[in-house]
């Protein structure tokens, strides 16, 4: 064999693997370094499709990019020879002939070399490889000074050549003005979007307020339109409006997030359930409105029942007193965020619908980048110290610890951010794709770029998943009301923010939870309940105000709690949200720029900056309370009002079944969001979810797991059903559905999915079996559903399987 390479003219061991490998797979052949700079605007793109296809198609542990594809792209590019790793630094070190290092040299447009130190760890290994980590010298940015001395065997004259003369001569080659992605918005185009996002609010407004609108409604809604419509982002809400319309179509209502709902064209458009304007009545038969303007009801949910004095009919009561200016900016110009709920059930249909809008070559997941998190970086620099033997002081290791804080190390996907590129464009005009995790293997293409860096040039769709959406369909499907249509004034469900009496039960009957918000979307938490407790809601404004007050930073704790306590306001008066801080300051009577400034500058203040002078003037000028004031000093961030209303909306709805129909309550809550519910445990009574409790609890903070946490939260709930009176009622092989938890006379048939072990498949399994009849025995069971003996053994656990016989044989004896 030697002697046959040798005719082959191979005689060194890179030589004989390089003779054997598959010259068509760029996988298996020896990847070389090599520097890309960026000529021009095709030179960009060129090198965005490469970089893509680089990790879509040519990916082995790091992306490669064959040597044909590199000159089909090379249009505007510029190519250098690399360090030691690159194809000519190889292949001078393997004393190839000068004719093949001529025609090697030829492919590149400059050829590098670098300060001999980079490249002393060549001599100490006496290899061609070797880890950059563990050179002698560090590899840094160097001044100009100090790479003339690194190149100073050359002579002064060439040195200077190389260093300056040259490296000058290769960036005059780069046009001026390339930027990573280009300037300005590209949104997708859509035929009439402006004409129809018009044509649906009016529509609407008019169905609800009557025609003529009201001034109020008018003004407000032909303001929007107009900096909508101005600044290009009809589409944005047309996209939402379809999006909103699909989801509906299968059954799925949705849920709006963040400051959308301070738009009163997304509350008309149907893109959100959250009505933007001040406080109102309005009459559903006769169109008969008034509004609330002295700030006396922060939302029209807390107005008192009445008749409309034209028809007599009952009037309906809305509004949450939002300016728009907080969701697009005070002069309407500000690139909208749109975040959208989706069911769990339905999210995958609602990204394949986006596709078809769009062409799936024009959609695209948000990229993300993980960072290294603080006890991974303080693990890497201890055992980098300990593999070196190198004795480092504690607070050396914290130096290092925080500067691989955040550093990349993996990169994924948003969990529901599509980005979709024009159809006129294609989406290297604007950054490479890539897989999440670098992986292969997934069909889920992501921009390369995180999309925080993206977020003004193109279109980013969040289409969340959450599992409010999900509840609101269980709670439809077991109960045949519209949960839109129910009441947000009813008194009965406010009390369950301020006792347990109206779930029918002491607090030690339900394990000693003094309210009754678990289960009740962001209220019942252990984070929130205990300020809900002390803040003693009475109304929807101070359910928004603790919902603020609780995601908010700075503003509980040593803020609104103490306030509280000290009698100067109660709960309806705190800063609670963002929007809360402009409209009290224009009641105070500043301008409404200046008001605004101010509300931006207090809910973006992170770094615990000052209030400007010039704003604490204006201010004392108008005799705001000085408390108020202290107040906006100490807060570091807040949640938009919008983004708490829907939340409350959410939690009232839920309430609203938990306190008439609980049944139907506690099923779709654990149809929904059955995660750590135990229904070998839950079926047996209130004694035993106790003891599975109180032993969790009991565990150490560190031996418990994120699993013990999900066992807890819900068999928490499941034990205030309990101590309701409810039953959970046991598996059943005939009336257990295979993931819903089902209303039964006065308890809950459990799904087969809710015994522990039991997995998805197989619980479809036994619920489809089923239509063919009884069972025999648990042979006929196994043959005729396929489930594994160990899924059998959770069925003899649980009891599903009493009274079946083994076998399909009958004993005559």
């Amino acid at each position: 064999m030697v002697e046959k390479l040798e005719d082959d003219g191979v005689s060194t061991p890179a030589e004989m693997s390089s003779a054997m490998a598959d010259r068509t797979d760029p996988l298996k052949l020896n990847p070389y370094h090599l520097i890309i700079l960026v000529k021009n605007a095709e030179g960009l793109k060129n090198l965005y499709k490469l970089i893509s296809l680089s990790y879509l198609k040519y990916y082995k542990k790091r992306p490669r990019i064959p040597k044909t594809l590199l000159e089909a792209h090379r249009e505007g590019l510029i190519l250098g020879s690399a360090c030691e790793a690159g194809e000519l630094y190889r292949a001078i070190l393997e004393n190839k002939p000068w004719d093949e290092l001529l025609s090697i040299a030829d492919f590149y447009d400059y050829l590098e070399i670098q300060p001999l130190s980079n490249n002393s760890f060549m001599i100490a290994n006496k290899t061609v490889s070797g880890n950059d980590a563990d050179r002698d010298i560090g590899l840094y940015m160097r001044t100009t000074e100090e790479m003339l001395d690194e190149f100073a065997y050359l002579g002064p004259e060439r040195a200077h050549e190389v260093v300056i003369t040259n490296t000058n001569l290769i960036a005059d080659m780069v046009e001026s003005g390339i930027r990573p992605f280009p300037d300005g918005t590209f949104t997708p185009k859509m035929e009439g979007a402006e004409e129809d996002l018009r044509r649906i609010c009016y529509e609407r407004a008019e169905s609800l307020y009557g025609c003529p609108l009201p001034p109020i409604v008018e003004k407000r809604l032909d303001k929007e339109l107009t900096s909508i419509i101005k600044n290009g982002f009809a589409v944005l809400y047309m996209i939402a409006q379809k999006l909103v319309w699909y989801s509906e179509q299968q059954g799925y209502l949705v849920g709006s997030r963040g400051s959308v709902g301070s738009s009163f064209v997304a509350s008309m458009a149907g893109i959100s359930e959250v009505n933007p304007l001040p406080p109102h009545y309005y009459c559903p038969s006769c169109h008969y409105s008034q509004f609330i303007l002295d700030g006396s009801y922060g939302s029209g949910f807390d107005l008192p029942d009445a008749k409309c004095p034209c028809c007599g009919t009952d009037l309906k009561g809305d509004g949450h007193d939002i300016p728009f200016e907080t969701f697009l900016g005070f002069y309407g110009d500000k690139s909208p965020d749109i975040d959208l709920n989706f069911s769990g059930e339905v999210q995958g249909k609602v990204h394949k619908y986006t596709e078809e809008l769009f062409g799936a070559e024009n959609v695209f997941r948000a990229g993300t980048i993980g960072g290294v998190a603080d006890k991974t970086a303080f693990g890497y620099a201890s055992k980098y110290a300990e593999e070196r033997n190198i004795a480092l002081s504690k607070a050396e290791i914290i130096r290092l610890t925080k500067k691989c804080i955040g550093v990349k190390r993996t990169t994924g996907q948003h969990p529901g951010g599509i980005v979709v590129v024009p159809k006129e464009y294609d989406i290297y005009d604007f950054c490479p794709v890539q897989h999440p995790a670098d992986d292969p293997n997934s069909s889920i293409v992501t921009t390369h770029f995180t999309f925080e860096y993206l977020h003004d040039t193109l279109l980013k769709l969040d289409e969340l998943g959450h599992d409010i959406p999900t509840k609101y369909k269980y709670l439809e499907r077991f109960s045949g009301l519209n949960v839109m249509e129910l009441p947000m004034n009813d008194q009965d469900v406010y009390e369950l923010f301020r006792s347990t009496k109206t779930l029918g039960a002491t607090p030690e009957e339900i394990g000693g939870c003094k309210i009754g918000t678990l289960g009740l979307p962001e209220f019942g938490t252990a984070f929130v309940m205990p300020v809900v407790i002390e803040a003693r809601p009475k109304n929807f404004n101070d359910l928004l105000q603790i919902s603020g007050l609780t995601h908010g930073t700075g503003l509980w704790l040593g803020n609104a709690q103490d306030l509280i306590k000290n009698g100067v306001c109660d709960i309806s008066k705190v800063v609670g949200t963002r929007d809360s801080i402009m409209l009290a300051l224009i009641r105070y009577g500043l301008d409404d720029s200046t008001s605004f400034k101010i509300m931006e500058f207090v809910r973006k203040n992170k770094a615990g900056k000052p209030i400007p002078d010039n704003m604490l003037s204006a201010m004392r000028e108008k005799k705001v309370d000085e408390w108020y004031i202290d107040s906006l000093s100490k807060i570091r961030y807040m949640f938009p009002k919008a983004h708490a209303a829907a939340y409350v909306m959410s939690a009232i709805r839920l309430g609203w079944f938990k306190v008439h129909q609980p049944i139907v309550f506690y099923c779709a809550y654990f149809s929904a969001a059955p995660d750590g519910f135990d229904g070998s445990v839950a079926s047996k009574g209130k004694m035993h979810v106790m003891k599975q409790i109180a032993e969790i609890k009991a565990k150490d903070k560190k031996e418990r797991t994120q699993k013990d946490d999900a066992t807890v939260a819900a068999m928490q709930i499941a034990l205030e059903c309990l101590g309701r009176g409810y039953r959970f009622l046991p598996v059943d092989l005939y009336k257990s559905d295979a993931r819903m938890f089902l209303p039964e006379s006065n308890g809950i048939r459990l799904p087969f999915g809710s015994l522990p072990g039991l997995g998805e498949a197989a619980a479809l399994k036994l619920q489809e079996a089923r239509e063919d009849g009884e069972y025999f025995s648990v042979e006929d069971l196994k043959q005729r559903t396929g489930i594994s003996k160990a899924v059998v053994e959770i069925l003899e656990t649980g009891g599903v399987l009493d009274g079946l016989s083994e076998t399909n044989q009958l004993r005559l004896f």
